[in-house]
Formats: C-alpha cells, structure tokens, sequence
C-alpha cells in the first residue's frame, strides 16, 4: 500500500525539512543506489565469500578428474641373495619377494637384477558413483554462490537502514535548526516586549534557557549523523568528509515507490535469503545420493606389464653382475576385477541415517527462514498501513500547529498571553514536524523490510534512485 501522488507530493511540500544542509556544496551526494554499489565492492567478507566460491567450482573439475585411470611405471635394480624355500604367507608390504634360489651353496651368494613395471588401473562400472561425485561437488558450489548472494543481499538491506536513518536524521536537523531559529526569534520578541514595558525581564531566561535546550538537541542529532556516517563509511569504503545522503529526489520517493506494490506481493522465491536454505538442502540431497552411491559394488579393468633380469639364468646358475642388468624376459597381464565390500551394507545404513537427518534438519532451516521473511513481510505491511494513515493525518497536525504559533506569537507581543503559552505552541509545532519526519522514516523503513522480505530489494533501491 502507498501513497497517492497527490497527497504525497503535499505532503512533501509543507516542511522546511528537506533543505540540504549548509555544507552539501562541498561534498559529493550519493543516492542510495551508489552507497550499495560501492558497499559490494568494499567489504572484504564479500571477497571472501567470491573466492570460497571460485574454490568450489575447482572442486567440480577435481571431482570430475578424480576418476582418471590410475597408471604408473617404474624401474628397480636391486643386489640381494636369493634365498627362498617353498611355503605361502600372508604379505604385509614389508616382506621383500624371492623367487627360484633353493641351493644351500648359494646361501650368502649376491645376484643383480632389474625389473620395470608398467601397472594401469580403470573404474570400468561404478554404478553412478562419478556422477553423484560431481553432481554433489556442483551442489556445493550453489551452495557457496548463494552464500555470496545471501551475503550481498543483508548487506544492501542493512546500508539500506542505515541510509534511511542518516535520511531521517538530516531532515530531523532541518527541524532542529529552524527550531533553533524560532526559539532566537522569540527571544527577540520577549527583549522588545520587555524594553517596551509590557512583560517582566524575567521571561527572557526562560526564553534562553529554551533556546540554550534547543541547541543541545542539535547537536546531539548533528553527533548522530556524524555517528552514522561513521558507520556508511565502514561499509562503503567512502571517506565520511566526502558524502552527503541525496535529499535533492526526496519528493519522487513515495512516487516511485508505488512500482513495489505489485512486486511485493509475491512468495519470496527469488529471495536469496531463501535460496541459500534451498542450496542448502539440495546439497544435503545430493550427499544422501553420494552415500548410496559409495556403497555399491565396483568392477575394475586391470592391465599391467613387466620386464626382467637377473643374474642367475633359467638353470640357477649365478653370473657375473653385469649380465643382470638387461631386460632378459617381458610379459603383460589384463585382467577385470569385482570389489565388494561384505560389511557395506551396515556402513551404507550409518552413513545414510546421518545424511538423512541433515536433510531433514535444512528443510526445517528453511522453513524457519521461510516463516521469518513472512513474519518481517507481515510487520512490514502493517508497518506501512499505519504510516499511510498517520501521513494523511500530519498536514492537518502541522497547519493547525502553524496558525497556531503565528497566532500566540501575535498574542504574546500584545501582551494577552504567557511565554508559557508560546513556548507550548512552539513545542507543539516543533512535534509536529518532527512526527512527519519520524511517519516519513517508518514507512521508508518498512517499505525497505517489506521489499526484503519478498525479495525485491534490488527493485526497491533501482525504483528510489532518482
């Protein structure tokens, strides 16, 4: 819900809040839109978050390379006895291989020999293990992506606060500074009424002491600015003595602002605040496939082959070392090999119960953010509802508060009145602006909430950027 036009554009007219400040000549303005630009390419978290990204989709390609064929050659030469009686053992790597030496004659006799191998291992069927591999390595990069979006996304929403608020805070000082104003004008008025005989000195310090109050609630909303500013320059990497809020297009915001009304009706479903409990989840599914996958049996293809020499010749007579050294017989071998696992079946069930239970606990992560946005949605909308009520109603508020000020001041100087009665209606007339100003800012504010929790955000800063 917005405001009409009309009553937008009147609304906007009847204050002095929207004069810029005496420095504006000298510093840059930036909208809104230029502050979330620059913001996204200033914080590092965001750097951070783009390179955990650039590594996951490295993992895709690792994933994808993982299944190469193993293969590898090598060439040993070796100088040992050759000792070996008939038997079989178990290996256990450490056991150096002997073959065909059984003489008791050549007991402590050394032979040279060589042997190169070339050995290749292929993945012949893996029942989908490659694909679950990689499909889960591209679930992971999503994940990361949305991770970045997400990121990107809170931090337009909170420089979008924080605009709103310096925004408000600005137009807060115009009221202080006419405030300010008024107060010295009637200090003026009480030195004239009283040199003219017809009030007592004694309402002039109640006048400056009004006058001193207003000065000290300057300041402390020029300090909150400054405060602020403090903290845009953190997020956007812009010097504070370089920026000023853009207040020039104040009077299109509401205008503008009438594209969000459509917009902001829809599910949530390109909100990226969604979207990553969404990656999230797909992720949990695709590992859950993974594990299922890991599981099942796998058939191998085998190839291997080899050359030999050796010092001792087919009769087992030992010569000299140098004719160990050739290649002297040379073989190859193919073979396919069957690999199951017996106990896969109780390590499938572990591995997927835990799966199981993560993807049960992200869908609950992202029903929890799904009820969240529409709770913030909800609070927005009222948010909203009220402004536009109270927005109508301050017109009215503010020209009574107006006459009525001109009239007490016009009292006051005949002499028909208290100071008491003319501070009062200062008083009402200074709430009265300031009640537009804090209207104007909650309904921006829940704008800017409603349109983050519909993920329109980016609609939102593009529709007020002029």
């Amino acid at each position: 819900m917005v405001v009409p036009y009309k009553a937008a554009w009147l609304l906007l007219s009847i204050s002095v809040m929207f004069i810029a400040v005496a420095n504006a000549q000298q510093q840059k303005k930036y909208s809104l839109s230029d502050f979330v630009d620059s913001a996204e390419h200033h914080m590092p978290i965001l750097l951070q978050k783009q390179a955990l990204v650039d590594a996951s989709k490295a993992g895709i390609t690792d994933a994808r390379h993982s299944f190469l064929p193993n293969a590898f050659i090598a060439d040993e030469l070796t100088l040992g006895t050759d000792n070996s009686i008939p038997g079989s053992y178990l290996s256990y790597g450490i056991i150096p291989s002997t073959s065909s030496g059984v003489r008791p004659a050549n007991d402590y006799q050394s032979a040279v020999g060589n042997i190169a191998i070339f050995q290749s291992q292929y993945e012949l069927l893996d029942f989908g293990l490659k694909k679950a591999k990689v499909d889960n390595a591209k679930a992971y990069s999503n994940l990361t992506q949305a991770d970045l979006e997400r990121e990107k996304y809170l931090l337009k929403w909170w420089v979008g606060k924080l605009y709103f608020d310096i925004l408000k805070n600005q137009f807060q000082l115009a009221i202080e500074k006419e405030n300010v104003s008024r107060y010295e004008s009637i200090y003026k008025v009480i030195e004239a009424v009283t040199r003219s005989g017809i009030k007592a000195g004694a309402d002039s310090s109640l006048a400056m002491a009004e006058l001193s109050k207003s000065r000290i609630t300057y300041n402390q909303v020029d300090g909150q600015i400054r405060q602020q500013q403090q903290e845009l320059s953190y997020l956007t990497g812009i010097a504070v003595n370089n920026f000023l809020i853009d207040t020039s297009q104040t009077k299109n915001y509401l205008d503008a602002l009438g594209v969000l009304s459509q917009a902001n009706s829809n599910d949530g479903l390109n909100n990226p605040m969604i979207d990553y409990y969404n990656k999230q989840e797909l992720l949990y599914q695709q590992t859950e496939t993974l594990v299922k996958k890991t599981f099942l049996p796998r058939v191998y293809l085998n190839a291997t082959g080899w050359a030999r020499g050796s010092s001792i010749d087919y009769n087992g007579d030992y010569k000299s070392f140098s004719e160990g050294l050739g290649y002297q017989r040379f073989n190859y071998m193919f073979g396919a090999t069957f690999v199951y696992d017996l106990f896969n079946v109780v390590h499938r069930k572990d591995k997927l119960a835990i799966s199981h239970l993560n993807t049960e606990a992200s869908d609950y992560d992202l029903q929890q953010q799904q009820l969240s946005l529409q709770n913030v949605s909800n609070q927005a909308e009222e948010a909203i509802v009220t402004s536009v009520k109270n927005l109508f109603e301050i017109p009215v508020q503010i020209k009574s508060s107006e006459d009525t000020y001109n009239q007490k001041t016009a009292q006051y100087k005949a002499g028909i009145i208290n100071l008491i009665d003319l501070t009062n209606a200062s008083f009402v007339l200074y709430r009265a602006q300031s009640d537009y100003v804090q209207t104007l800012s909650d309904w921006l504010l829940a704008n800017l909430d409603k349109a983050a929790a519909t993920g329109n955000m980016d609609l939102f800063i593009q529709s007020i950027k002029k």
